[in-house]
Order: structure tokens, then sequence, then C-alpha cells
């Protein structure tokens, strides 16, 4: 689920006395909202409004302080919003356009990142990285003095994903400006800590594009492009010793596979099916389907394939929604397959790549076969994505022979 752009789903905080104290957003699909410790400071327990008259009563136990970053996190039920895309890391370019919404919808760049100084009832909390917003001194002033600007996204005003939690509480020597807390670079700084696994829960379950692709994403794209070839081979019969070789290959540190059978075998079938497991349960694996016949003459490695898979499966993406739904945070765009095996590297996850008939590639590929597979086991090694492929015996014989054996999965069998 995205937001669209135009019209984030924010929520509004108060006290039980009903006296505003600042604003958050959704950020998974569990309800828990992301706002600034400032909006909670003091607080035992604080009322969340939603849109549409709905509340939620958060007890102390709902709610996360993490003062040290000047941001809460607020376990809520009932509100049905959808959460937002969080920023991936990115450099935060002086003159990058953001968007708010404080009072009404704001407009601000980027001036770069400064040390700034939180201070909450209790302490103060230097910190050391902070995303700077060049807006008018008097609009500053403004914001510091509301009760509902203080834990608003700031959010891209191109993409729309949220880079950052805005502060009205935080303060820099010398500087007039408004603050706001980079969310990735918190999460970065405490990866096992509930801001850094919300981060990752975010990513893996609110699909984010483009410069903001996420492994929720990425899986989007590839159920796309591999989605035809799962749905034609749903009621085949299955071959558990087949199924067993692939998931001994997925436990193994190989990185090639081969499905070794003359046409008619069930090769195409076998691989639906390893590519519907994969999509399974609850930790998806992203997969892409590729025939030799999508591979290209001047293709260096079967990177370029699958970029053009992804991209593909973008526009599919597209062209599905219903029109007049509005622009949505993170549109579906050609995406970068060196970022996606690593998403899904990160994740714990391996990119796999399904490649189906490779005997049907441009004869001037199959000419230069051994420099395709040298430049495909490079990037396969390097970007930690597998590969598998069905093929015909004779191929295999020959084909087999180019990958570097390390990367070779051994088969326990005969058949793969």
């Amino acid at each position: 689920m995205s937001a669209e752009r135009g019209q984030p789903a924010l929520v509004r905080i108060c006290d039980l006395a009903g006296r505003a104290r600042g604003s958050g957003f959704p950020a998974d699909g569990l309800g828990t909202v992301i706002t600034s410790h400032e909006a909670v400071d003091g607080l035992t327990r604080a009322v969340v409004h939603a849109p549409g008259d709905r509340t939620f009563l958060a007890e102390h136990g709902d709610i996360t302080p993490l003062p040290e970053w000047d941001l809460a996190l607020i376990r809520t039920t009932g509100l049905g919003l959808a959460p937002l895309v969080i920023g991936a890391e990115r450099p935060c370019d002086t003159g990058t356009r953001v968007v708010f919404d404080a009072d009404g919808r704001l407009e601000a760049a980027l001036t770069g990142t400064v040390a700034a100084t939180y201070t909450s009832t209790e302490r103060y909390h230097p910190l050391e990285q902070v995303l700077e917003l060049a807006l008018p001194e008097a609009t500053c002033v403004q914001l510091r003095l509301s009760r509902r600007a203080s834990g608003a996204p700031v959010r891209d005003a191109t993409t729309g994903a949220v880079l950052g939690v805005l502060g009205t509480a935080l303060h820099a020597p010398g500087r007039t400006a408004c603050f706001a807390v980079p969310l990735y670079a918190a999460g970065v700084l405490a990866p096992a800590g509930p801001l850094g696994v919300l981060l990752r829960r975010n990513g893996a379950t609110v699909p984010g594009f483009g410069p903001d692709l996420n492994l929720a994403g990425t899986l989007q794209l590839t159920a796309t492009s591999v989605g035809p070839a799962v749905e034609r081979c749903a009621h085949a019969v299955a071959r558990p010793e087949i199924a067993e070789e692939f998931a001994a290959f997925t436990e193994s540190g190989a990185t090639v596979v081969g499905l070794v059978g003359d046409p008619g075998t069930g090769r195409t079938t076998e691989l639906a099916a390893f590519a519907a497991r994969r999509a399974r349960g609850a930790a998806p694996e992203p997969t892409v389907w590729l025939r030799g016949a999508d591979l290209r003459a001047g293709d260096g490695s079967v990177r370029e394939a699958v970029a053009r898979a992804l991209s593909g499966a973008a526009r599919i993406i597209r062209a599905s929604r219903a029109p007049g739904s509005g622009p949505r945070a993170g549109e579906p765009c050609a995406a970068n397959p060196d970022v996606a095996a690593r998403l899904a590297r990160d994740a714990k996850r391996p990119f796999l790549v399904l490649l189906d008939a490779p005997e049907e590639m441009p004869p001037q590929l199959a000419h230069g076969l051994r420099q395709w597979t040298v430049g495909t086991s490079s990037w396969l090694r390097a970007s930690g994505a597998r590969m598998a492929v069905a093929c015909r015996p004779e191929y295999w014989e020959q084909a087999g022979a180019l990958f570097p054996p390390d990367l070779l999965y051994a088969p326990r069998k005969t058949g793969t």
C-alpha cells in the first residue's frame, strides 16, 4: 500500500484534555505511528485522531519514546490508515524540494544536514545529523509555536516518500531554520532497535520505487514478471524429487543450478513451481522469469535482461491502476537490478533469476556465450543474486562448463 502524494494519511496527537500535541503518520500495516518525541513528552497516555472521526487511546505501554532522536512510536489499532513509504538512503542535496503538512501544506528546500540539539523535559539530546529546511524566518517561528506541526512527515516533493520527521524543538546555534530528523539515518545507527525494526518492516511491506525502491517494491515488480508463468502451471502434477533438489540448492551456498531435460519433460513447469514456492509464506522471495528469447545480442550478462524485465513489470503495474486514482508515492519505474538484488540479499531473501530455454537466445549471443557467461557470473557474484537454468542436456553440457565451479550446485540426484 502507499498513500497518494497529495493526500497523506496523517494523524493528530492530543493529550487527554484534547489539547493538540503534534502530528504523525502510519508506517506499517500493524498501525504503528511515527511522530516526534515532543508530541508525547511528559504524557503517560495520548489520544490519536485519524480522518473519519476514528480515535485510539494510547496507553503508556503503547508509546515507545526515542528522545535521543526526538522521535516516538505509537502502537495503534483500528485506525485503518495506509502506511507511507519511508525513503531509502540518498544524498540530501541542497535544493531538494520537500513538502509537509502543518496547519496547511508547506513547501521547502533542503539546505543539507547540520548538528542540532533537542531539549526534552528531562535533558538535552545532541543530534549529529538533522535535515535543515529553508523557510522564511517568520514561518519557522510560526511552526515552533504551532501545536500540530511537530511530528509531521517531511516528504520528497517528487516521490512522496518520507525523508524525515519535523521537530519544532530542535535548535542549532546561529541558525533560524527548521529541522527534521532523517529517519533512514536514525534507523541505521540502531538497526536492532524499535525504529530499525520498523523501518525494515516498512521496506518489506510498503512498496517504494525509483530512488526509494525497497524490498516490497522489488517483490511487486518481480511478482508481475513471474506471475503469468506460475499461473499457467498452477495445476501441474508436483514432482517431489525436483522440489527437494531446489530446496537443497536454496540452502546451499551455490549460485547457479541447472535443470536439464528434453522439451516436454516438465522443465518449465518445475521452474514455475519453484517460483510459486518462493512467493508463498510470511517472507516471500523475489524471482524474475526470463526466456532465452528475452536475451539480446548486445547483452553483456543476464543483468541487462533482468533490467528489461523489471522495467516491463513497472509498465504493467502503472497501466493496471484505476483511472483517476491520482499519483502514488513512489511511482513504479525502471528499477536498477543491482539495487533490487542488494535489497533482497540484505533481507536474506536472495534474488533469483529463472532462465527457461536459453537455447532460444539470439545466434550472435550464442556465438559469444563464453563472454556472456563470464559477465553473468561476475554479476551474480557481486550482487548476491542466484540463477536457475532449465535447458536441453546438450546446452548444459556446453554452458555449464563455462561457469566457475564454485558457483555451481552439485545435484544429489540426476536430472538437475
